[in-house]
């Protein structure tokens, strides 16, 4: 929705405002009635300040603003605005930023054509399709390590400078590339510098025309950075079910949603259970991730930044979140210190596609010989550096520079990262990892040195092996 910021909209006249805070205008309702949701609008000096409805208790109706309550005070008359919080739903939200309200916010003409409500879509049980094909995404470590099934909700955890933007970035294109569908990003909580950032970014690596953002920045009041989930989501929406898309969203951070709402309950004096959140978290979560899900038709793929706060991973938050995602991708500083990009923690990332009835037979044998040969190579690390590797049994040397081998194996050359390490990327086929990987952790690429599987693509392939 596109806040006015010169002179409000006039709609009917529903009441009069007897209480202002920070998250929550009361307003005394005049007999004509009102519903959750609704927006409705306050003239200051004929600039509209608008709100939505949270609580109507007969004549009393709770109202959360949807910017700053400076200025407004009691008796001032609030008149009906629009029936919900809407943003454009047509081809015009690609390469375009808008606040969590549907406003752009990218310094370009307004986005003309359909809007919706951000709150319009709820799937029924008969649409959703929870046998979507796989989601091969080109990049070896997530592929190999973490397959995704179309429709899946993945953690995204790491911290700064381990490489998530680039990993996103990569996500966006390499998505594009291979089936020509567009992606999504919200940002919850974004510091607005952050966000200016990832803008730049995505301009260098020539990709906004791909995606549509939504920022909810973290200097906005929690309604905004509540709000940017919905938002983000009907965009998504828009492009699986409208295009037939195979949708890629990012929420980063999914943690700073649940933070606003319960800031939210709390300014609305609703009682907080453990650690103050409300007692809907559940529902409140739910309200995000049970809209994105796969159709016959297209698809929602999210990947959800998660903070954990305090590094306490059992955190009420953070456990129902984890409750609706299908897997997890943990980006690992120590990894990263090793030059290995993508910096991905194999032990820590997991998946539901796991299985030998979803990725066959061969796939899933693979991945775990890999976790037992890099669990085993961890051990081998401790005693080399006090004996020595000539203490090591041939069996275990073999495991040491095999393990060795596979871990640079799943570096890759990024496409969007070509401009900086002068290396072409590339989108490596699921069947070649697991040719590669089979032949590394047999007696194949024995004679091959480490130093030629780090950064690149398939290596069966790139020195004409079948």
């Amino acid at each position: 929705m596109n806040q006015e910021t010169t002179q409000a909209k006039k709609g009917e006249a529903v009441g009069r405002i007897i209480s202002v805070s920070d998250l929550n205008v009361t307003v005394l309702a005049t007999g004509t009635a009102v519903k959750n949701r609704e927006i409705l609008c306050a003239d200051l000096n004929g600039e509209g300040r608008l709100f939505e409805v949270s609580d109507v208790n007969a004549q009393l109706v709770s109202c959360i603003p949807l910017d700053n309550v400076t200025g407004l005070k009691k008796g001032l008359e609030v008149r009906r605005y629009a029936d919900a919080l809407d943003i454009a739903y047509n081809d015009n939200i690609l390469g375009r930023v808008f606040s969590s309200y549907g406003a752009p916010i990218d310094e370009k003409p307004p986005v003309e054509g359909t809007k919706r409500s951000v709150y319009a879509r709820n799937l029924s049980m008969e649409e959703i399709d929870i046998s979507g094909e796989p989601l091969w995404t080109g990049i070896k470590a997530l592929d190999f390590y973490a397959p995704m099934q179309k429709g899946y909700k993945m953690g995204l955890l790491g911290g700064a400078g381990v490489g998530k933007t680039v990993l996103i970035k990569e996500l966006i294109n390499n998505v594009y590339t291979s089936s020509n569908s567009n992606s999504v990003f919200v940002g919850v909580g974004e510091r607005s510098r952050e966000g200016k950032e990832l803008y730049d970014e995505m301009l260098e690596a020539d990709l906004p025309g791909k995606m549509g953002i939504v920022f909810g920045q973290m200097g906005e009041n929690s309604v905004a950075r509540n709000k940017a989930a919905f938002s983000g989501l009907t965009l998504a929406e828009y492009l699986r079910d409208e295009k037939k898309q195979d949708v890629l969203l990012f929420i980063d951070n999914i943690y700073r949603y649940v933070q606003a709402t319960s800031e939210i309950n709390a300014e609305l004096n609703r009682m907080p259970i453990e650690n103050g959140y409300p007692a809907t978290i559940e529902t409140d979560v739910s309200a995000i991730e049970e809209r994105i899900n796969s159709t016959k038709d297209g698809s929602i793929t999210s990947f959800q930044a998660i903070y954990i706060p305090a590094d306490d991973i059992t955190d009420e938050a953070v456990q129902v979140i984890q409750g609706h995602l299908d897997g997890q991708i943990v980006l690992d500083r120590k990894v990263a210190e090793k030059g290995i990009y993508p910096a991905i923690n194999v032990f820590q990332t997991t998946s539901g596609m796991i299985d030998v009835e979803k990725i066959g037979e061969k796939h899933y044998y693979l991945v775990n010989e890999a976790i037992r040969y890099l669990s085993r190579y961890e051990e081998l690390e401790e005693i080399i550096a006090v004996l020595g590797i000539e203490e090591l049994s041939q069996q275990d040397a073999e495991i040491f520079y095999r393990s060795r081998k596979l871990r640079n194996y799943f570096t890759q050359p990024m496409f969007v990262a070509e401009n900086f390490t002068g290396i072409p990327g590339e989108f490596v086929k699921i069947e070649d990892v697991l040719i590669d990987v089979e032949n590394i952790l047999t007696d194949v690429y024995d004679d091959v040195d480490e130093a030629e599987f780090s950064f690149i693509g398939s290596y069966h392939n790139r020195k004409g092996r079948s």
